[in-house]
């Protein structure tokens, strides 16, 4: 388990059982669910170093939308529609793609999600 030590399993499945659907992905809800959202910056910036397969020091679209494969194998793929609102929410820089400082301010922003 890549996110172990750092996230909790049963929260990790749990945030993945309520997106387990096409179209049903809500970035902030899964933060906040699998528990990253209330991690440190130090350990929001480690699960952007395993999100970020290429090593490239940014999430690109590809990666996201393999995203909730980095939680669990064989979880599903996001849809086009998933992928572009969570690249558009958390690149605020307009480049195409969300760098590790960009990504600890997505997670961090709770804006409502339950």
């Amino acid at each position: 388990m890549a996110f172990g030590g750092v996230l909790v399993e049963a929260n990790i499945t749990a945030a993945l059982d309520a997106c387990k659907d096409g179209g049903t992905f809500d970035h902030k809800k899964f933060f906040k669910s699998c528990g990253l959202h209330d991690k440190s910056a130090d350990d929001i910036k480690k699960a952007f170093a395993i999100i970020d397969q290429d090593k490239s020091g940014f999430i690109e679209e590809d990666e996201l939308k393999l995203f909730l494969q980095n939680f669990k194998s064989g979880a599903r793929v996001l849809n086009d529609a998933e992928t572009k609102a969570f690249l558009g929410a958390g690149d605020t820089d307009g480049d195409g793609k969300i760098g590790a400082d960009e990504f600890v301010v997505l997670v961090k922003t709770n804006n409502g999600a339950k």
